[in-house]
């Protein structure tokens, strides 16, 4: 996580709990010659509207101003995480069980870096995904310490 990234999560935490919603992730990105400032946030129950973001962007955008932790012109986008939301925290692996993701690795598994599949289990170090390889069923465990992206996934299989 960028010293950026960090010090937003910081102004942006207390904004999202007065509201009851949840602080997803945080991004500070270039694309071409344009920054980006990305909040993504959601509600527990994973509703989130447009007049939530809004307001968020709001808010933020005061406390952005009034800091000042960012040196260069950037564009702040408040929005959800989506269908294919992260997985970043603990909290996000445990309520995934069952759902279906997707999973990149620094280094290759069984030959293999990325993974599609249904999250079954959920431990402090390591996960286990049931994937489909040609006509079969299998079971990967992937130690977290190895995994580089998790997202949910829509599995267009089913």
């Amino acid at each position: 996580m960028s010293k950026i990234t960090e010090e937003v999560g910081k102004l942006v935490s207390p904004i999202v709990d007065e509201l009851d919603l949840e602080l997803v992730d945080v991004e500070f990105v270039k694309e071409g010659k344009d920054w980006f400032l990305r909040v993504y946030i959601d509600t527990p129950q994973g509703d989130i509207d447009i007049d939530q973001c809004a307001l968020v962007s709001e808010k933020l955008s005061t406390e952005l101003d009034r800091t000042d932790p960012i040196p260069q012109n950037y564009f702040l986008e408040v929005s959800s995480p989506g269908a294919e939301r992260p997985l970043k925290k603990e909290e996000d692996y445990e309520k995934a069980v069952g759902q279906y993701v997707f999973i990149k690795t620094y280094e290759p598994i069984d030959g293999m870096k990325e993974f599609e599949g249904y999250l079954i289990v959920n431990e402090p170090d390591s996960i286990e995904l049931q994937i489909r390889i040609k006509t079969r069923k299998v079971t990967v465990a992937i130690e977290k310490e190895k995994i580089a992206l998790a997202r949910l996934a829509i599995d267009f299989s089913a």
